[in-house]
């Protein structure tokens, strides 16, 4: 059955974006392939999923245009959705790896939730549904 497998993510630098995002948020590297023309193919994905989850695919910005859209990409929007089954320690693990919330936990009918910021500015939330 056809799935989104991989959400494109326009980052400044490969490096610092994969630093980010294994460290800080704790996702796995599933991928990091020198594409032979000084662009490499880099996926990450959450901790515990698999092959056939939803991936990012970390792209470096190749011209101006795509460097301005970095941190941008949802337009100032929460663009991402980050479940967790451990809302309380996972928001804890993250804010002592750096992760910038841009508000306190709040917990809705829909479940608990904070948004933070990556190291670009792109929005996220943390979510634990209900």
């Amino acid at each position: 059955m056809p799935h989104i497998a991989l959400i494109t993510l326009v980052v400044r630098d490969y490096d610092e974006a994969i630093d980010f995002y294994t460290r800080s948020l704790g996702f796995a590297l599933a991928g990091d392939t020198d594409r032979g023309d000084g662009s490499r193919w880099v996926v990450v994905r959450p901790p515990g999923t698999t092959g056939d989850a939803v991936s990012l695919l970390l792209a470096r910005a190749k011209d101006e245009a795509q460097l301005a859209s970095v941190g941008t990409q949802t337009g100032g929007r929460v663009g991402f959705f980050l479940h967790t089954e451990d809302f309380a320690g996972d928001h804890a693990r993250m804010l002592t790896a750096g992760v910038r919330f841009l508000e306190e936990p709040r917990h809705e009918p829909y479940g608990s939730v904070a948004v933070f910021e990556d190291l670009y500015g792109n929005r996220w939330d943390l979510l634990q549904p209900a």
